[in-house]
């Protein structure tokens, strides 16, 4: 064996070692944390601060993402040496939305699917878990109106956001595109792959379905069907990748909420979540954002749903930069509050750090 190759290979074996060695007490840390707490110790602005910083000190050659992820899974463990944190998201196994709740919260956790998005609020609120990871809009396709609504109801808050670049992906036990009758697939799916669609598959019939995942079982059930869906379906119902990342937007993300019965702290890099609605008169909606403007707080989303309580009636559903304990955006908050007809605060939480 070549000596160099040796010398390295020993030196591998050695920081191998004093890695363990450095986890193991970094793990005891936690523990002893977790003594002195007595009581929910995952705190999302504390992970987020970690999460941050790693990517700043990361020397390389590994990439930050890649750094972000290892610690996140450290940091994930380490949670689950008291009890697993139980995590619901819209299913069943294989979604998107699985990918969103691992990429959150790691391996650790226990993760439950739900049918519907309700039934994973409702969970949380009925404590049979503590999180529950829901998308609230897409890149491409807008917003889950479903979502809103169910934020605008429930008493969970925003405690986190994920966002999570979707790579569409065309699979069958078949081979080949040869021979293919239908295509199954969530309509949002659908929508994002429509210009792929066309040019490929001009003849086969698009079949919408509740999930990406319950496409890929039909599509393992059923001769010449063919599912879009997430590389996770692919492997969990053994299907072969006929079209790989055939979305129409190489951008495309979805963004995911974390709702828990807590929203975060100050972490230094936060968004507020609200939901308001302005008296109908002319000049309303300006009266309302004003504040945030004069008070130099930035909206980077501002979004109107049809109320439900009138014809004609909206609520507007706002993102705003800060948290609401700073003090512009609470002075801002404030006034708003005073001049608006209804002000819910849906949460403060960091910002997505990967």
């Amino acid at each position: 064996m070549n000596k160099e190759l040796q010398k390295i290979r020993e030196e591998i074996d050695q920081l191998d070692a004093a890695m363990l060695d450095l986890l193991s007490r970094r793990a005891q840390c936690a523990q002893r944390v977790g003594e002195i707490k007595e009581g929910n110790l995952y705190r999302p602005e504390r992970e987020a601060q970690v999460l941050y910083a790693i990517g700043e000190k990361n020397p390389g050659p590994l990439s930050d993402a890649t750094v972000r992820h290892l610690f996140r899974e450290i940091m994930s463990a380490c949670l689950g040496l008291e009890e697993p944190q139980r995590v619901v998201y819209l299913g069943p196994a294989g979604t998107f939305s699985e990918s969103a709740a691992r990429k959150h919260f790691g391996a650790a956790p226990i993760f439950m699917p739900q049918v519907t998005i309700d039934e994973a609020v409702r969970m949380v609120e009925a404590d049979n878990a503590d999180y529950a990871v829901v998308p609230v809009e897409n890149s491409t396709e807008g917003v889950v109106g479903g979502t809103l609504d169910l934020l605008l109801a429930s008493r969970l808050k925003v405690c986190g956001e994920v966002g999570l670049r979707i790579h569409q992906h065309l699979m069958s036990k078949s081979d080949s595109v040869a021979g293919l009758r239908k295509v199954y697939s969530h309509p949002q799916s659908l929508a994002q792959c429509h210009e792929w669609l066309n040019r490929s598959l001009a003849g086969v019939e698009r079949v919408p379905v509740t999930s990406n995942a319950e496409a890929a079982r039909l599509a393992a059930e059923e001769e010449g069907a063919a599912a879009i869906a997430g590389e996770g379906a692919a492997e969990l119902y053994a299907l072969n990748i006929l079209g790989a990342n055939i979305e129409d937007d190489p951008r495309n993300t979805t963004r995911f909420l974390v709702l828990g019965k807590h929203d975060a702290g100050v972490s230094g890099r936060d968004k507020t979540s609200l939901v308001c609605s302005a008296p109908n008169r002319p000049g309303s909606v300006y009266e309302l954002l004003e504040p945030l403007a004069r008070h130099n707080v930035s909206m980077s989303k501002f979004q109107s749903r049809p109320s439900r309580n009138g014809m004609w009636e909206y609520m507007f559903y706002i993102d705003i930069e800060g948290h609401r304990a700073d003090a512009p955006v609470a002075t801002a908050l404030a006034e708003l509050e005073e001049r608006a007809s209804f002000v819910k605060v849906l949460g403060s939480y960091p910002v997505a750090a990967i």
